[in-house]
C-alpha cells in the first residue's frame, strides 16, 4: 500500500535549478560578482571554531545590530534561513486551504510554490505593460479569501521600483486584516529618490499601531552571502513574535549569523560594491538599448529583456557560448549584472544573436 500523501502537491514543480557547466559565466541567479570581504572571511573563520555547538536560536546579536541599523525595537526583527524562509512562515501564519495568496506575475517564483505548500490558492496578477507591479489590479484582486499579498520591489525579474505615493495608496486600499509583505531583496541597488524605504515605513507604521505590513530583506544579494542563507524582516511586535514561534529551531546557523554581523559592520565597503554594480548595470543597459533591445530601467542587480516567445532560444544561444541567463518561457530573460568581464562576455553573446523585430 503506498504512503498517503497530499494529492494537491502531486503536480508541484518545485524550485528548479540547472547544472552549470565548468567555465560558464553565471548570470542567472542575481548573485553578487564579488567574494566575501576580508573582515567577513575572518568572522566566518572565527565562528567556524564553534560549530560543534548549536547556534543562538534567538539570533539576538544580529537582531540587535539590525534594530540599531533601522532605528526599530529589537522585538520587531525576525530572522530566517534566507528571506524565502520568512515568506513561507508568513504564509503558514496567515493562510490555509481555501485562502488565497496574491502576488504579481512574473515575480519571485517561490511565491506560487509557497502558496501551494501551505494549501492556499495562488493568485498571480499580471504586471503593467511597462514591467512594473500593477498595484491597482493587485488591490482590485483582493477578496474575502485573501490572506496575504506579496509585493516585490524592485520586482524580480523585471526590476521595476515602486514609489512611495503609489504604495501608500495601495496600502490604504487593502483591508487591514490582510497581511502585505514588501519583499525588498534588492533594496541596496535602488537609486530612485521617490522609492519607498519599506523598513523605515513599516517601523513608523508599527509605532502608529498598524500591524498588517512586513518588510523583508536578505543578506544573499548586496551582502554577497547567498551561500549562507540568511534574511530578515521588520514587522509589528506581534507578527515578529509569531514568526519566531513558527521558525524551525536553529535554522539560522552560527557562521551565517557571524557573517551577517560582520557585513553590517563593513557597511561602507559594501555600499561601494553596490555602487559598482549599479554603474555596471547602467553601462550594460545602455549597450543593450544600443543593440536594439527594449530594456526597462532597473533598481536591482539584474536587467530584463522582454523577449516573449524567443526567451528560451536566447537562453540556449547564450548557454552555447558559456553564459548562463535566466529564461521565463514565453515572457523574457533576466540577466544578472556581473563584473565588467562577465558583462562583456554576455554582450559578445548578444551581438551574435539575431532576432527579427526585437520583442518588447
Amino acid at each position: 500500500m503506498p504512503v498517503r500523501t497530499r494529492p494537491d502537491l502531486y503536480g508541484l514543480a518545485g524550485f528548479k535549478t540547472v547544472p552549470i557547466p565548468a567555465g560558464t559565466t553565471e548570470l542567472a541567479s542575481n548573485e553578487l560578482p564579488f567574494g566575501p570581504l576580508g573582515s567577513v572571511r575572518a568572522a566566518v573563520a572565527r565562528a567556524a571554531g564553534g560549530v560543534h555547538r548549536y547556534p543562538d536560536n534567538s539570533g539576538r546579536l544580529l537582531r540587535e545590530c539590525l534594530a540599531d541599523r533601522f532605528g526599530a525595537p529589537v522585538t520587531q526583527v525576525s530572522l530566517g534561513a534566507g528571506s524565502i524562509a520568512l515568506c513561507l512562515q508568513l504564509a503558514q501564519l496567515t493562510s490555509a486551504p481555501g485562502d488565497e495568496i496574491l502576488f504579481p506575475r512574473p515575480s519571485f517564483e517561490a511565491y506560487s510554490l509557497i502558496a501551494r505548500t501551505v494549501g492556499a490558492t495562488a493568485r498571480p496578477v499580471p504586471l503593467r505593460p511597462d514591467g512594473r507591479v500593477d498595484l491597482v489590479a493587485l488591490a482590485a484582486a483582493v477578496n474575502d479569501r485573501t490572506r496575504l499579498v506579496f509585493v516585490c520591489t524592485p520586482n524580480n525579474p523585471t526590476g521595476g521600483v515602486l514609489g512611495r505615493a503609489e504604495l501608500e495608496k495601495f496600502f490604504d486600499a487593502v483591508p487591514e486584516d490582510v497581511l502585505i509583505v514588501l519583499d525588498e531583496a534588492y533594496w541596496e541597488f535602488v537609486r530612485y529618490p521617490d522609492a519607498l524605504d519599506g523598513m523605515a515605513y513599516v517601523r513608523d507604521q508599527a509605532a502608529a499601531g498598524r500591524d498588517n505590513l512586513v518588510a523583508l530583506r536578505t543578506f544573499s544579494k548586496a551582502f554577497g552571502l547567498a551561500g549562507m542563507r540568511i534574511g530578515y524582516s521588520l514587522s509589528s511586535e506581534d507578527i515578529a513574535e509569531r514568526l519566531r514561534r513558527l521558525a524551525l529551531p536553529y535554522s539560522v546557523g552560527t557562521v551565517a549569523q557571524a557573517a551577517a554581523v560582520a557585513s553590517l559592520e563593513a557597511d561602507q565597503e559594501l555600499r561601494q560594491r553596490c555602487d559598482e554594480v549599479v554603474e555596471q548595470r547602467e553601462l550594460l543597459r545602455g549597450e543593450l538599448v544600443g543593440l536594439g533591445y527594449r530594456v526597462p530601467e532597473s533598481g536591482a542587480n539584474f536587467l530584463w529583456l522582454g523577449l516573449g516567445r524567443h526567451a528560451d532560444l536566447f537562453r540556449q544561444h547564450c548557454l552555447e557560448r558559456r553564459v548562463l541567463v535566466k529564461s521565463f518561457p514565453g515572457e523574457g530573460v533576466r540577466v544578472t549584472v556581473g563584473n565588467a568581464t562577465e558583462n562583456d562576455r554576455f554582450l559578445s553573446a548578444v551581438r551574435e544573436f539575431e532576432l527579427p523585430g526585437m520583442a518588447s
